[in-house]
This record gives structure tokens, sequence and C-alpha cells, in this order.
């Protein structure tokens, strides 16, 4: 579990916070990711080693893509801050969650395979990229 600190400084920066409310919802690759926040793959993946190194995540390896999710202990947490902050959260949320939505309706024909494990024992439906 990372300390206090580490925890805050992974996910103060905004692209990592909508990273991390993404994988809170539905286990994603970088690819996926990228697509959705409309940057650029290193860009992403320069965010996703952080939350990783913060421990945050929990991951899955599915052919040569690694899928990404929230780790379960720290779902509440992401959760109550994500209803803390939700006013401010709002604006790039609305535009995150609808691409994340046709993003996953892509996946069979996509490049990525889809995650086996963490979307089968871990998805939580009725959080499913619902735009508040």
């Amino acid at each position: 579990m990372p300390d206090v600190v580490q925890f805050s400084r992974a996910i103060a920066d905004s692209t990592r916070w909508r990273i991390a409310k993404l994988v809170l919802r539905e286990a994603l690759c970088v690819c996926e990711l990228a697509d959705i926040l409309e940057m650029r793959q290193s860009t992403v993946s320069s965010h996703v080693q952080i939350l990783r190194k913060a421990d945050l995540f929990e991951s899955e390896k599915c052919e040569k893509w690694t899928y990404f999710r929230i780790r379960s202990e720290y779902r509440p947490l992401i959760l109550a801050l994500d209803q803390f902050f939700a006013e401010q959260a709002n604006e790039a949320w609305s535009h995150d969650a609808p691409r994340a939505a046709a993003r996953l309706l892509q996946r069979e024909q996509s490049c990525c395979p889809g995650p086996r494990k963490l979307i089968s024992t871990t998805r939580d439906t009725t959080l499913t990229l619902k735009i508040r």
C-alpha cells in the first residue's frame, strides 16, 4: 500500500485522475486509454507507470497487451473522491464516458482482445461508464 504522499501525487494530475476513473469502471489497456483520452500512447503509458508505481492498479497480461484496473482496496476511496469532486470533474468525464463506451463496443474488432480475468471477476456493471 502506498503512503499518502505517493498516492496523492499519483492522482493529483488531471490526466491520471481521468485514467483512474476510467479503469475504476473497466479494465483497459494503454491503447484503449489513449484512444479514449485522445492522447499519444507514450503519454498515456507514462501516466500509467506513475499510477502503477503508486500500486493503485491490478493488471492482467493478455497476449501482448496489459489491462489495468484500480485495485479493489482503492475502489471505495476513488469513488468517494469522485463523488466529493463531482462538479469539477464533470466536464472531462462527460467527454470521456461516451468515448469509452464507444471504444468498448469496438473491442472485439480492435487489436486488443480484452482482459479475461479482470473483466469477468471484478467488473462492476453499476458503475460502467455512467455519465453524471
